[in-house]
């Protein structure tokens, strides 16, 4: 029931296009990458033709300024941790937000979604590229002349949107946002490459230790060639299921759509005043759709959106509030079905409350 899943900012499903790509090399093109022989041959190129297909998905002048990771996680706190201090923006994922604060970094200023200047010009500064709660894209033209170094994680952009890798000295993303497998990501480094936070092995020229994951690789690769060439069909099919699910829930009262208006289509966020973000996601799963109440990486916790609270929105308003995000395998059909789920589940939880 691939078309009632709205939860594809957590993670998509991997394209069989992606999967029929990698299957080889579960298979009998099983080498390791850094033998020489005819096995490791095939699977060094195999990683090859991947970094091209991930470079020319991002723009990157150069295959040689990808490196592969885990994901964007490892990413973001390989990049963080290469330098004594820095700036985030308040708006970051966790894994850029809590290492930042381990490594005692300021947090950018900011009034609404504008994004204010550092304490100290000329230094390391992060900021997404967009949003993975509320769907806002930022501006890195802003924060460059503040900036000696800048990094985005451009994970809820990457391969769907066309980023601008020009003011950028690193970027950071994972291949299942964007309809390739789990536990591969990359590091795209402009010039200068990063000291290595793995050690012990000549893997990606000595940037990155550990065996290479060839599978997760070359679905990467065929994931950003595939999203590559979908990109506009993508953005306007999502935009179009938004449009539908917003018709219902514009028969809501007291609702409120977070993000602003240069918002990216794929990500919609909704509070309601009265219900919990928690049951609505529980009512609407129970009528087999499968939506989010925030990030899936801090679903599980008690505490107020660090996004809506950097947002100032009130604390009524934040409990109530519900994430759903579109996909390729997402139909018109399930999209309306959505909206009619999600205004049934408001007004019965509001009569209960």
């Amino acid at each position: 029931m691939l078309e009632r899943y709205f939860d594809n900012a957590a993670t998509t499903p991997v394209d069989p296009r992606v999967r029929e790509a990698m299957l080889p090399f579960l298979g009998e093109d099983f080498g390791n990458a850094n033998s020489i022989h005819a096995w490791g041959r095939r699977a060094a190129d195999a990683v090859e033709t991947a970094r091209g297909q991930v470079a020319r998905a991002l723009g990157a002048e150069d295959p040689s300024q990808i490196v592969f990771t885990s994901g964007a996680t490892e990413g973001n706190n390989w990049v963080l941790t290469s330098f004594a201090h820095g700036t985030v923006s308040p708006f970051e994922h966790s894994s850029v937000r809590e290492a930042a604060a381990f490594l005692g970094f300021d947090v950018l200023p900011n009034e609404g979604l504008r994004l204010g200047t550092p304490r100290e010009a000329g230094g390391f500064i992060s900021v997404m590229a967009v949003n993975n709660e509320i769907g806002s894209r930022f501006d890195f033209g802003g924060v460059r002349q503040s900036a000696k170094v800048l990094h985005s994680d451009i994970t809820q952009a990457a391969a769907k949107y066309a980023v601008d890798l020009g003011p950028l000295d690193y970027a950071t993303l994972s291949a299942h946002k964007f309809y390739g497998p789990k536990g591969v990501g990359a590091l795209y480094a402009r010039d200068a490459p990063l000291p290595p936070m793995l050690h012990g092995g000549e893997h990606e020229h000595g940037q990155r230790s550990g065996t290479l994951n060839v599978p997760g690789i070359v679905g990467m690769g065929a994931a950003a060639a595939v999203a590559a060439e979908r990109r506009e069909i993508d953005a306007a099919h999502a935009a179009r299921l938004g449009e539908i699910v917003l018709e219902e829930v514009r028969r809501v009262p007291h609702h409120r759509v977070n993000g602003g208006d240069d918002r990216a289509p794929h990500i919609l966020s909704i509070s309601f005043a009265g219900v919990l973000g928690e049951a609505l996601v529980v009512e609407v799963d129970a009528a087999g759709y499968g939506i989010s109440s925030g990030a899936a990486c801090s679903s599980h916790s008690t505490e107020p959106s660090h996004v809506l609270r950097a947002l100032r929105i009130p604390p009524e308003w934040m409990r109530g509030t519900i994430r759903i995000s579109f996909g390729r395998f997402n139909t018109a059909d399930a999209a309306y079905g959505l909206g009619a789920a999600l205004r049934k589940a408001v007004t019965t939880l509001r009569s209960l409350s």
